[in-house]
C-alpha cells in the first residue's frame, strides 16, 4: 500500500493529533507492505525526513508564529495552500492507493480536492458544534462543508464513540468508524516507588483554554487545605488562571509547558487526575495517566467518559461543587483511591497504540 497522510500536526507542533500519529508510524515502522508520505508543517524551513525505511515526513514551512500546541487561521491557511499543491506534485511522481487525512478540516477539505479516495479521521475541534468560539463558522460555513467531505469519504472514524454521536449531530446517515486513541505503556506506567505524602495530589495536563475549564478546578478546590494541584501544559489563559488561583489561596504549581519525562514523572507521583474540560475528544493526556495508575474526575464529556469504569468519577462539565464533592470523598476514603488505581492499571493495558495501528491497518486493507 501507497499512502498519503495528511496532518498539519507532528510533534514538536501541535497536540494530541499530532502525537497520536507520531505512535502511530512508529508502530508502522519497517512493515514493508505499507508505505507513507506524511505531509505536515515545518516552523521556519522545509526537509524530508526519512524515519524508516517505509516512511517519509514532508516539513512544509508554515513560518510558524507564537505557541507551537495552537495553529493560527494564518497557520492552516498557509498550510491548506501549500499541503495542496504539493500532494499534487507527489501524486505525479507516484502512485498513491488512497489518502489518510486527519483532522476534518482542513486536512479532510484538501483529500476532498484531490484525485484520490480517502479516509478521515476526527479528533474533535474538526467535529461542527463542538468548539463553542466557532459556532457561527460552523452554522454557516463547516458544517454543510464537513458534510459534504464526509459523504465523498470512503471511511470516517472518530476516536471516541461520544464523539461519533457529536458528529452525527452534523450528518445523521453519515457512517462512522470509532478508533480509540491509545497509549504507550514502555512510557507511562506506574511508578514503583511512590512517595507518600500527607496531602491528595491533582494533577492536570493540557492546553490552558477555556474551553479545558479549569477555572471551574481552581474554585473547585478553593478552601480544601490537605489537596494540592500541579498543572503542565500552556495557553492563553495561564495568567488569568495564575492570578485566580492566588486570589483563591490555592496550593498550586502551574508548570507550564514541559518534556514528556516531566509529564510522566510528575503523573507517577501524583495520586488524582482531573479533567475539566467543557469539550473534548478522546483525551490522550487522559490516556496516559490512566496508563500510569491514577484514578481520575473527569466532566461527562466526549470520550472522557468512556474510559471511566470503576476507576474514578464523572460528573457535569462545569459543575465545581462536583467535582468538589468527588476530591472530599477521595479524601475520606483513601482505600478508594486505591482501588481505582489498581483499575485504571487493567483499562490502559487494553488500549495498546499496536491495537490502535492494526484498527486502521484493517480499514486500509478496506480501501484498495
Amino acid at each position: 500500500m501507497n499512502i498519503l497522510m495528511l496532518n498539519y500536526e507532528y510533534p514538536p507542533l501541535g497536540g494530541g493529533a499530532g502525537n497520536q500519529m507520531y505512535y502511530i508510524l512508529k508502530e508502522f515502522y519497517n512493515k514493508k507492505e505499507i508505505n507513507i508520505d506524511y505531509i505536515t508543517s515545518s516552523i521556519t524551513k522545509f526537509y524530508i525526513e526519512n524515519t524508516s525505511p517505509n516512511i517519509k515526513i514532508h516539513y512544509l514551512n508554515i513560518n510558524k508564529k507564537g505557541s507551537l500546541h495552537a495553529q493560527s487561521f494564518k497557520d492552516l491557511i498557509l498550510y491548506s495552500i501549500k499541503a495542496y499543491f504539493y500532494s499534487k506534485k507527489l501524486i505525479k511522481k507516484q502512485k498513491y492507493d488512497f489518502i489518510h487525512a486527519i483532522i476534518g478540516i482542513p486536512c479532510g477539505y484538501i483529500a476532498y480536492k484531490l484525485p484520490l479516495p480517502y479516509l478521515i479521521s476526527l479528533v474533535g475541534s474538526d467535529v461542527p458544534f463542538h468548539t463553542p468560539k466557532y459556532r457561527f463558522l460552523d452554522q454557516y460555513v463547516f458544517k454543510n462543508l464537513s458534510k459534504k467531505i464526509w459523504k465523498k469519504a470512503k471511511f470516517v472514524v472518530a476516536n471516541s464513540q461520544g464523539l461519533k454521536e457529536e458528529a452525527l449531530q452534523t450528518s445523521e446517515n453519515q457512517p462512522f468508524e470509532v478508533i480509540y486513541n491509545g497509549v504507550n505503556f514502555n512510557e507511562f506506567k506506574p511508578s514503583l516507588q511512590k512517595v507518600q505524602n500527607s496531602e491528595i495530589r491533582l494533577v492536570s495536563v493540557g492546553r490552558l483554554a477555556i474551553h479545558k475549564g479549569y477555572h471551574f478546578l481552581l474554585h473547585a478546590i478553593a478552601g480544601l487545605n490537605n489537596v494540592h494541584l500541579t498543572l503542565m501544559g500552556d495557553g492563553s489563559e495561564i495568567n488569568q488562571l495564575k492570578e485566580l488561583a492566588n486570589k483563591l489561596k490555592i496550593k498550586a504549581d502551574f508548570l507550564g509547558q514541559v518534556s514528556q519525562q516531566k509529564i510522566i514523572s510528575v503523573l507517577q507521583q501524583s495520586d488524582v487526575f482531573i479533567l475539566p474540560s467543557l469539550t473534548e475528544g478522546m483525551s490522550n493526556a487522559l490516556l496516559e495517566a490512566i496508563a500510569c495508575g491514577l484514578p481520575v474526575i473527569v466532566t461527562d464529556v466526549g470520550g472522557s467518559a468512556e474510559l471511566v469504569k470503576n476507576n474514578g468519577f464523572i460528573v457535569e462539565k462545569g459543575n465545581s461543587i462536583a467535582i468538589r464533592e468527588k476530591i472530599i470523598q477521595y479524601t475520606k476514603q483513601p482505600e478508594l483511591l486505591e482501588k481505582h488505581a489498581q483499575n485504571s492499571i487493567k483499562i490502559a493495558k487494553e488500549m495498546g497504540w499496536e491495537k490502535v495501528a492494526n484498527q486502521y491497518n484493517n480499514l486500509y486493507l478496506k480501501m484498495i
